[in-house]
């Protein structure tokens, strides 16, 4: 399959050196690259330096294999521009990518908000939602026949209890228990798309 047909998801955090390549590199293992490409990018990158080793250790993990190569890039609209899905890490980071490109705040959700939006887009009553024609497409046009599906449950589903709630901690040049506490919240999000997408596949 030719790169431009996959689903194309940028992550998007401040340096590109802990949170976005972790997952980055958790949805690649999670998901493979089959139907979609994962990116990822920062909105104050830092460039030309590498993810410190305490990323490396958690993205191993959380079951991914980072990459020894992996280059800090500086977001820019164009980057945006070619992205089926935005994720980003926390609500600033959010407000950083719709600077740059405004209509991107149609495709842009922060990671934690994501695993909200689509487990309240699985809970749908079955007359309220229907799959049927994603059947019919290959899966990265399903992809995005289903995330503005996602992203129209903002007005349905529950807000978190804290309005940073739908934030991934940065543990950058923190303690260890930082990093622990942001892998966390990265894998939980992962966890609960991952189980919403297997529960909208058997409703198709």
């Amino acid at each position: 399959m030719a790169a431009g047909d996959r689903f194309e998801v940028l992550v998007v955090c401040t340096g590109n050196v802990c949170r976005s390549p972790v997952a980055e590199q958790v949805l690649r293992a999670r998901f493979g690259e089959r139907f979609a490409r994962f990116s990822s990018a920062g909105t104050f990158a830092l460039v030309g330096q590498q993810m410190p080793e305490q990323a490396q250790e958690l993205a191993r993990l959380l079951g991914a294999e980072p990459g020894p190569l992996h280059a800090p890039r500086l977001i820019d609209a164009s980057m945006i521009e070619q992205a089926d899905l935005v994720i980003a890490l926390t609500r600033e980071h959010r407000g950083e990518i719709v600077r740059l490109l405004p209509r991107a705040n149609r495709f842009t959700v922060t990671l934690r908000e994501a695993a909200r939006l689509i487990e309240c887009l699985a809970a749908a009553p079955e007359g309220d939602l229907d799959l049927a024609p994603l059947r019919t497409v290959p899966v990265p046009d399903a992809l995005r026949a289903l995330a503005p599906m996602m992203m129209a449950e903002r007005g349905l589903a529950t807000p978190p209890t804290a309005a940073d709630d739908d934030d991934v901690v940065d543990p950058f040049r923190q303690a260890q228990e930082v990093y622990d506490r942001s892998g966390e919240q990265i894998i939980d999000a992962i966890d609960r798309i991952e189980a919403a997408l297997r529960r909208l596949a058997e409703r198709a």
